[in-house]
């Protein structure tokens, strides 16, 4: 007799999610994209052995004995680095419960640590992963001060352990939402930076010492200790900022503290101050297609910012923040391909094909500082490979294949299950939903 087994949408999803041995691969007769910014490789071969990538290019042989894959002139490219999302930390943004992206009455907030609260089995991760989406940065939200916390980077692989590098970064509000979470105003905003990076200092040189200030300490000893590493320049210190007159006050205190890894995120008018950035070596995640004001800090907006800060030298990469973070950074691909047209209008800049697919693979990696693990294929870089059924960055285009450190994974979600089910409607009683 058969046993039917009914279950939830996400416990089907997760029955897939048992751990899996790194594959080796190789790809090849592939339109093969590096990531780095060069231009797509005709007839090329990518290598994957033990879930990292040991070869890529025209002229690289697949290895005798080793699964060959023929991409049949297929776009092969490296999976996509979600520049700045808030994944794997919120399901519902409205039901408390389902929403560890801030706390709003915590003493603690440099030390606040979102690794520990991401959930692999969140519904947008396999949803994002069917999209080619393979690893996300993911940051926490501010409350009660400027400072928001650790933020980590995940992998989007259908397995238990989501967390590629935790603790990767610090992040930062300043603007309108620094200005209110400090008191009421960008100086204050800038007081409590200014006097929280002194106290770690304090706290590094002497931690007993600092210990003994108790509740007198205004900076809590564990937030202390987690801006530690900001202080010294071992943590990059993500910060959204959007006003060009902001942007300019932050690299002045860059020029104080010449030893911060600062990354801006949005920047909707880095466009009016981009020499500047690229003068202080500054990379940028920004909103891709932000071209009208949302706030007061956005009157500059421009679909160009990106393509002329781009011009200007800056490092530049697409983020989501403010727009559906916690699901939808598979719309970057889409943004990119979006700036990639904006160089056929007048008037506009946007960016070329190559530098628009590095915007959203290796340009966020090299800005916190993982361009050597992922967002690439060159040597030594994780195995994460997607073959699409054509060019990436246009819309009718779909992930085939997808490997995320060297593991190949299931492309099924709950919306293709749904889709199947209603197809093709009939009379009667309707299938199971969900069935094995």
């Amino acid at each position: 007799m058969k046993r039917l087994l009914l279950c939830t949408a996400a416990s089907l999803l997760a029955a897939a999610a048992l751990p899996a041995t790194a594959q080796s691969v190789a790809i090849v007769n592939a339109k093969l994209v590096i990531g780095d910014g060069s231009a797509p490789i005709e007839r090329g071969t990518v290598v994957v052995r033990d879930g990292r990538i040991v070869a890529a290019g025209a002229n690289v042989a697949a290895p005798a004995g080793m699964e060959t894959i023929d991409a049949g002139g297929r776009w092969v490219t490296p999976g996509i680095v979600a520049g700045f999302t808030r994944m794997g930390i919120i399901e519902v943004d409205g039901v408390s419960q389902t929403n560890d992206s801030g706390a709003s009455s915590s003493p603690f907030h440099a030390a606040l640590d979102i690794s520990l609260a991401v959930n692999p089995r969140t519904s947008s991760i396999p949803l994002n992963r069917a999209e080619g989406v393979t690893r996300a940065i993911v940051a926490p939200d501010n409350n009660g001060s400027v400072f928001a916390g650790l933020g980590a980077v995940i992998d989007l692989g259908a397995d238990r352990d989501a967390v590629t590098r935790p603790r990767a970064f610090q992040f930062m509000e300043y603007g309108e939402s620094g200005a209110r979470a400090a008191g009421g105003s960008r100086p204050a905003a800038i007081a409590q930076f200014r006097n929280a990076l002194a106290q770690a200092r304090d706290y590094a040189r002497n931690p007993a010492g600092y210990a003994d200030l108790g509740k007198n300490a205004l900076l809590t000893r564990a937030d202390a200790e987690a801006l530690g590493a900001v202080v010294t320049g071992r943590m990059p210190l993500l910060i959204h900022v959007e006003r060009a007159s902001d942007i300019l006050v932050l690299l002045d205190l860059k020029k104080e503290m010449p030893a911060l890894k600062l990354v801006f995120v949005g920047a909707a008018e880095g466009w009016m101050v981009a020499p500047q950035i690229a003068a202080a070596h500054v990379p940028v995640i920004a909103s891709a297609l932000t071209d009208l004001p949302a706030s007061f800090e956005q009157l500059g907006s421009t679909q160009s910012n990106i393509g002329r800060m781009k011009a200007a030298g800056v490092q530049v990469g697409i983020g989501m923040i403010n727009d559906n973070e916690a699901r939808q950074a598979r719309l970057e691909k889409q943004y990119a391909g979006n700036l990639v047209a904006l160089t056929r209008l007048p008037g506009a800049t946007g960016l070329d094909w190559n530098s628009a697919f590095a915007a959203i693979s290796s340009i966020p990696a090299e800005a916190i500082g993982l361009g050597g693990e992922i967002g690439s294929l060159r040597p030594g870089r994780r195995g994460d490979v997607v073959i699409w059924s054509g060019d990436p960055l246009e819309l009718d285009t779909a992930a085939l294949s997808v490997w995320i450190d060297g593991v190949k994974q299931p492309l099924e979600t709950r919306q293709g299950m749904l889709r199947d089910r209603y197809l093709q409607p009939q009379e009667g009683a309707l299938p199971k939903a969900y069935q094995r």
